[in-house]
């Protein structure tokens, strides 16, 4: 009896670690540090993470067919444009995990992007939920502030800032206009 009792408790805190996350182990992943992440641009060329250390940094994952996508995208170019030079960077992440909102190719996503007079970053096209999220959204999600809705990006257009140190200090829904973070930006800078 003891033993069953013994093998049901590990189950139930194994699935407890899988919903709820926690738990320590060595099922834990490390967490690179920000600056040991690689990218690479939508051209397929290597972003070094380091470069953004030092800035602050609003990240979110992008997608070309979204009801979000037209304000975002404005908002976006805009916010960027105003704190253009001032140790502040976008960085966007196409992903097409949300309706299969980002079909097209890479080349294809920095097309549809120049509609929009994107010039801040763009990455390659990335997961970021499941098995395949890329390291930078897992660092992210990890090292930033949970949803109450739990860790996984829940939309296109989910949103991270980050401050010059590299601590993830505020994540905002799709919902969240960009220029409403503009504040959030300022008292980091």
């Amino acid at each position: 009896m003891r033993g069953t009792f013994g093998r049901a408790s590990s189950r139930v805190r194994v699935v407890t670690r899988a919903l709820f996350g926690g738990g320590g182990g060595s099922a834990q992943t490390t967490i690179p540090a920000l600056e040991e992440i690689r990218l690479k641009d939508i051209d397929n060329k290597p972003i070094r993470a380091a470069t953004y250390v030092g800035k602050v940094l609003l990240v979110t994952n992008v997608a070309s067919n979204c009801g979000f996508t037209a304000s975002n995208y404005k908002d976006l170019v805009e916010l960027y444009d105003r704190f253009k030079g001032k140790d502040f960077e976008i960085l966007a992440f196409p992903c097409n995990q949300f309706g299969g909102q980002e079909p097209g190719s890479n080349q294809q996503i920095k097309e549809f992007t120049k509609r929009y007079g994107v010039e801040f970053p763009v990455t390659e096209k990335v997961e970021v939920n499941g098995p395949n999220t890329h390291p930078f959204f897992t660092y992210l999600k990890e090292k930033g502030p949970r949803s109450f809705l739990g860790n996984d990006a829940k939309w296109n257009f989910e949103k991270f800032l980050v401050d010059k140190k590299g601590n993830v200090v505020k994540r905002y829904f799709s919902t969240t206009s960009p220029l409403d973070i503009a504040k959030d930006i300022e008292a980091i800078l």
